[in-house]
């Protein structure tokens, strides 16, 4: 039988503080928890592979995908297909907590970005 995950998933994201933490890899999927910090933005990108899903555990943010900009508030749900531009933002006073699915997975299993400036500096190692 394979491995599964599972977990209280609004509590791991409330519970972390790093830009990003991958807790499960799988073939198909893989969940990350992210913790942005204010006015703290994931930055404009493009998954040419990779549809996203990003679930507000809790904060307050507003999502551009291609262009259109939208609310991201606490509990809510935005889906961001693959070859779509997008970008998520924390516009609260507190630390924007949330969780993310991608599929197929994104970036290598166990992977911690304690900063957005690690991360920025893993991704432009991974395109070199």
């Amino acid at each position: 039988m394979k491995s599964f995950f599972s977990a209280d998933i609004k509590k791991e994201a409330l519970k972390n503080n790093f830009f990003r933490k991958v807790l499960a890899t799988k073939a198909n999927a893989q969940v990350v928890v992210m913790s942005l910090k204010p006015k703290e933005d994931i930055g404009m990108e493009i998954h040419k592979k990779y549809d996203q899903v990003l679930v507000n555990a809790k904060g307050k943010g507003v999502y551009i995908i291609n262009g259109k900009k939208g609310k991201f508030e606490e509990n809510s749900l935005v889906y961001v297909p693959k070859a779509s531009w997008h970008n998520f933002i924390n516009t609260g006073k507190t630390r924007l907590k949330l969780f993310t699915i991608y599929s197929p997975p994104n970036h290598k299993p166990g992977t911690i970005h304690k900063t957005k400036k690690d991360a920025e500096k893993a991704e432009k190692l991974k395109h070199d």
